[in-house]
């Protein structure tokens, strides 16, 4: 199924199951709003031993440049650090729209110099697979946070820690509460108490519906750990978590983390 197709199916297919819009808070007045992007997350499971190694290289030296050449930077490849199904690599695609989502594998597919760079991959046989499965999930960004913030540093390629994040909530109302919850003061606690954002992302496409991601940057173990103590402690946070409404018990019913470091030749 083209991706065109698969959109259009999926969006009728949440509509069936009764999701409930996002609220949008309104703009300041006379302040233009930002145009949100859409985020690809895409997770590739892999066996340990070649796999591993084929996969990064076909990564470096074909998907990225193509990614590049197709107008989608910065891109972020990461391993995980510590967290479930290693080994995995995690991919973090923006987009300015779901047109743009949409034409990228279409000009991939028409990309020669990412056909011939990435042949061993693409054109892998049943009896070598190049990866053990993928999964992807779509989503798009939050009005406090419409655009993805690289980390300072990412350009260098400094020693960075992300942290991924996941809510899942019991309904699409819970849901939506949790999202106005970060548009109307948590993101800027975050950025106040040295959480540093690199996206926000309330899935439109993925597993465990509803549910919403986000991913913090720190400059080492140490720094979350001090961040996350200052953030927890902030009395701002403090107030707005125990207000009717918002509390965890009222509106999240899970939380699920994981802990993801940079390949050399991320862009994140």
């Amino acid at each position: 199924m083209k991706r065109r197709d698969f959109l259009a199916a999926s969006v009728s297919a949440a509509a069936l199951a009764g999701a409930e819009p996002v609220v949008k808070p309104m703009a300041e007045e006379g302040e233009p709003e930002m145009p949100k992007e859409y985020y690809e997350l895409r997770l590739v499971h892999l066996r340990r031993g070649p796999q591993v190694e084929r996969m990064n290289g076909f990564l470096r030296d074909a998907w990225l440049p193509a990614m590049g050449r197709a107008g989608v930077r910065p891109v972020g490849v990461f391993e995980v650090a510590i967290g479930p199904d290693s080994p995995t690599l995690y991919l973090l695609a923006p987009f300015s729209s779901l047109e743009a989502w949409v034409q990228t594998d279409e000009k991939l597919a028409r990309d020669e110099e990412y056909l011939k760079a990435g042949e061993s991959v693409i054109n892998a046989p049943a009896t070598d697979p190049a990866f053990l499965r993928m999964e992807s999930s779509l989503m798009v960004a939050f009005e406090g946070m419409p655009r993805l913030e690289p980390p300072a540093g990412a350009a260098e390629h400094r020693p960075r820690l992300f942290e991924l994040r996941t809510y899942e909530s019991h309904s699409g109302k819970g849901h939506v509460k949790k999202i106005e919850m970060f548009n109307s003061g948590e993101i800027a606690i975050f950025r106040r108490t040295g959480l540093a954002p690199v996206f926000f992302g309330d899935t439109l496409i993925g597993t465990r519906q509803p549910q919403l991601t986000y991913m913090l940057a720190f400059d080492s173990p140490e720094a979350r750990e001090k961040n996350w103590a200052r953030f927890v402690a902030d009395p701002d946070w403090k107030k707005l978590s125990t207000a009717p409404g918002y509390t965890d018990a009222e509106i999240v019913s899970s939380i699920s983390n994981v802990l993801l470091r940079p390949t050399p030749y991320s862009q994140i």
